[in-house]
């Protein structure tokens, strides 16, 4: 959707929205802590997302790498800066193209800042002077598809400090096609005001969006202003001054000061969204947020239009169907469906079993290092110990699971006990849902979709099984004809009793809709799962050295056991699943691996040599 729709949609409404600007961090693991970041803060709800231009060569490519990954994969409704600094036509076209793939439609147009090595802007040979030449370009090479926004400098620019004649610029920009503006950082919401009215009053009607810097650090706050040449408010420097070296207290009174500019802001009737420059961390945004009471919480959560997180990659805006398999692995879904030329639909069509792509894109494989997995999951040497790292998960005590890419939620605190019951026995469980017989889909846990409808789910458990216990739980399971199952081993041999169509284990009923089943269970989908499902856990065991015992612990039981999933048809009832396993009793639970591992065990000693039989 249209950045400049959304604002005027905020001031109708008299909504307040928020949005997050994020740049191209220098390393490759921060770009992983960033993408990390940006997932977490999309619960905050920013109605979009910002990228700004790393100008030239790779940086600029990770600009367009980021505002694809932040569309498709997080589905985040993303602006992508581009700027005329150093950029021939032809690198233009080329950034444009890359947003249009990603399903971006939105740009920043901006002239940006000259490069280090010069001391005043030029224009590259063949490129564009001025933003409003760069807002005159992609309009007419795009048409309306993409949204343009502009910058705006309520205190003057770095090469002009002329308000009025920058208000003039803003003019023509706003005229060659741009549709909203978003502004430079400041702190004295009196003069920022003041500069609202008068670009009204030079006839610019287009939204605009304050640029709101949060204070963490005294030196940051102070280099930044000087930077921007920004005005800083007396009483300011009196309340930060005598805590300069206090980072913590500097913080807390920075939340504060900024907090009432932004209330002032929104009380002013001129403003109705927020822009946070969050230098790529959370919790300095996430603070004023909370100040001023504009985090979801946990009794009013944002409400979702599905149980899965929609993708706003270029195709995939209409996709309503996904197989429960990747429930936890959101990122891996995308990246594994990325080349698809349909998606499924509420109608289940031929769509649904495309091939899935390779296992070694990004996203798909084991996350984090060899070093960070042992750190957060330990080196198990038994079934027990292995089982105890999953109840860690199911209590809230770890973060991921190699099989699941985020905390446990909620959802699952119904079903919770059951679950930590399994592990304690032995059993690895992996993915579940409980049972949910026409909640409101207003529901603070199970809800999404429109308000006042609701929403049904059928309970469902997937987990790891030893061989010698699958001949008697699948005859457990075909005694009871609500049970259909999937079971198979790291070779793909396949057993199951179901139709051979999906059956949704999800769906809602909402006023003057079709029946909406936004989660299935389908065999070609499963089969591809379970290749990834066991490359996982043979990445979780090659973090180990070769012969140690946690190495040998996780290999032999991705070799040897079973993955099974199993649905209850009867959407009334969750215990079923769990009953199921009542006496089933695992092996050897306490007995450990042996093995040596070097980094715990030291190396390996050499055996003496053997004496001459005569000596």
């Amino acid at each position: 959707m249209h950045v400049g729709q959304k604002l005027q949609d905020q001031a109708t409404s008299g909504q307040t929205g928020i949005s997050f600007e994020y740049f191209p961090p220098k390393t490759a693991q921060g770009v992983q802590n960033l993408y990390d970041r940006m997932d977490r803060m999309h619960d905050l709800g920013p109605a979009f997302i910002d990228v700004t231009w790393g100008a030239g060569g790779s940086r600029s490519q990770l600009t367009c790498e980021m505002v694809r990954i932040a569309q498709t994969v997080f589905g985040l409704e993303t602006v992508m800066h581009l700027t005329c600094t150093d950029m021939p036509r032809e690198s233009v076209d080329e950034a444009l193209e890359a947003a249009y793939n990603a399903g971006c439609t939105n740009i920043l147009a901006l002239r940006g800042d000259p490069p280090r090595e010069k001391e005043t802007w030029e224009a590259a040979e063949g490129g564009f002077r001025y933003a409003k030449d760069l807002v005159k370009y992609i309009r007419e090479k795009y048409g309306n598809h993409f949204d343009i926004g502009v910058g705006g400098y309520p205190e003057g620019a770095d090469d002009n400090p002329d308000v009025d004649q920058l208000i003039d610029h803003l003019k023509e920009k706003v005229d060659a096609g741009s549709s909203f503006i978003v502004t430079q950082m400041f702190y004295d919401v009196d003069k920022f005001l003041d500069w609202v009215q008068k670009c009204r009053a030079k006839g610019i009607h287009a939204p605009i969006v304050p640029g709101i810097m949060p204070i963490s650090t005294y030196d940051a706050f102070m280099r930044r202003s000087k930077w921007t040449k920004i005005h800083i408010p007396p009483v300011w420097l009196e309340k930060l001054e005598p805590v300069k070296n206090d980072d913590a207290k500097v913080r807390e009174i920075g939340t504060k000061l900024v907090s009432e500019m932004c209330r002032k802001l929104l009380d002013s009737g001129h403003i109705h969204h927020l822009h946070f420059y969050t230098m790529n961390l959370a919790q300095a945004s996430r603070m004023i947020l909370e100040e001023l009471s504009l985090c979801p919480s946990n009794e009013a959560p944002l409400q979702k239009p599905l149980p899965w997180r929609k993708s706003l990659g270029l195709r995939r805006r209409s996709e309503d169907v996904r197989p429960i398999f990747w429930r936890n692995r959101h990122a891996s879904y995308i990246t594994r469906t990325a080349d698809w030329d349909e998606y499924p639909n509420g109608r289940w069509t031929d769509a649904r079993s495309p091939a899935f792509g390779e296992l070694n894109a990004y996203g798909v494989r084991l996350k984090g290092t060899n070093e960070q997995n042992i750190k957060l999951f330990g080196r198990p040497k038994s079934i027990k110990e292995l089982s105890e790292i999953f109840i860690r998960y199911l209590n809230g005590k770890l973060e991921r699971l190699p099989w699941s890419d985020s905390p446990i939620t909620s959802e699952a605190d119904s079903i919770k006990q059951d679950l930590v019951d399994l592990n304690q026995r032995g059993f690895i469980t992996v993915n579940s849902q409980p049972a949910v017989n026409g909640v409101k889909s207003s529901h603070p846990i199970h809800g999404w979709g429109p308000r006042n409808g609701y929403v049904y789910q059928k309970a469902y458990l997937e987990l790891f099984v030893p061989p010698y216990l699958v001949e008697e739980l699948l005859a457990r399971i075909e005694k009871n004809n609500d049970l259909t199952y999937y079971c198979v081993n790291k070779s793909g041999e396949l057993r199951t009793r179901t139709d051979e169509g999906p059956n949704a284990v999800t769906w809602g009923i909402f006023a003057s809709k079709e029946i909406i089943q936004p989660t299935i269970v389908e065999s070609v989908s499963f089969m591809a799962w379970k290749d990834e499902a066991y490359q996982l856990g043979d990445d979780w065991a090659k973090c180990h050295p070769a012969e140690s015992p946690s190495r040998k612990l996780i290999q032999q039981v991705m070799d040897e056991w079973y993955l099974v999933n199993i649905v209850n048809n009867d959407f009334h009832k969750t215990h079923d699943l769990f009953q199921l396993f009542d006496g089933l009793v695992i092996k050897d639970l306490d007995t450990e691996i042996s093995g040596i591992d070097p980094e715990v065990d030291g190396p390996t000693q050499p055996a003496p040599a053997s004496k001459p039989a005569n000596s």
